[in-house]
Order: structure tokens, then C-alpha cells, then sequence
């Protein structure tokens, strides 16, 4: 969890030295291990999140018409995962905002 906030402050510093008046090189977006920046990192992450809340959302349509292949165990399961999935979500936003404004209130 450190390395992906060292990470996110890293990019902040960026994209913020990009728009800096005081900078014309505007420097190449943090890579993580995998090569991929953290917008598309972001972007999977919740386009897996909409998956994971598709999928509990239709497992619980299919309990409640009477579906015999559904159990309910699979769709409380799914829901649990649906719901931790968005919490973490949420906390990494929230970190995320938390950095920018710190940045932001940072005097230049």
C-alpha cells in the first residue's frame, strides 16, 4: 500500500509539474511494474467493481424468479465481493483526493 501511495504522489507531481509555468519539460507518467500508468490501473479496477456489481446484481434477480442453478450462498458470496471490491475502491479515491488537496495547500 506505501509503494502505490509513493506512486500516486509521484504522479500528481507529474502532471502538476506539467501545468507549473516554471516547467516546460513535462515529465512521463509513473509506470507501476506492469508498465501500465495509473489511469489505466483506475480504470480497471472499476471497470471490475461494475463486473463484480453486475454480476451480484443479476445473481440476486435470478435467487428471487426462482432460479434452481442459483444458490444463495453464490449470490450472498458475490454481493460480499461486489461490496468489498467498492469499499476499496472508495479508499483509494479517497486517498487519491486526500493527496491532491495536500498538494494543492503545498505553498510554491
Amino acid at each position: 500500500m506505501e509503494l502505490f501511495k509513493n506512486e500516486l504522489i509521484q504522479e500528481m507531481k507529474s502532471h502538476l509539474s506539467g501545468i507549473s509555468p516554471f516547467n516546460s519539460v513535462r515529465s512521463n507518467p509513473v509506470k507501476n511494474a506492469t508498465g501500465m500508468d495509473f489511469t489505466s490501473l483506475l480504470s480497471q479496477a472499476i471497470g471490475h467493481v461494475r463486473k463484480l456489481q453486475a454480476t451480484s446484481s443479476d445473481l440476486s434477480t435470478r435467487l428471487d424468479m426462482g432460479d434452481s442453478k442459483v444458490t444463495l450462498s453464490d449470490t450472498v458470496i458475490a454481493r460480499e465481493k461486489a461490496s468489498v471490491a467498492f469499499s476499496a475502491t472508495m479508499e483509494v479515491r479517497n486517498k487519491f483526493v486526500e493527496a491532491y488537496k495536500s498538494i494543492m495547500s503545498m505553498p510554491i
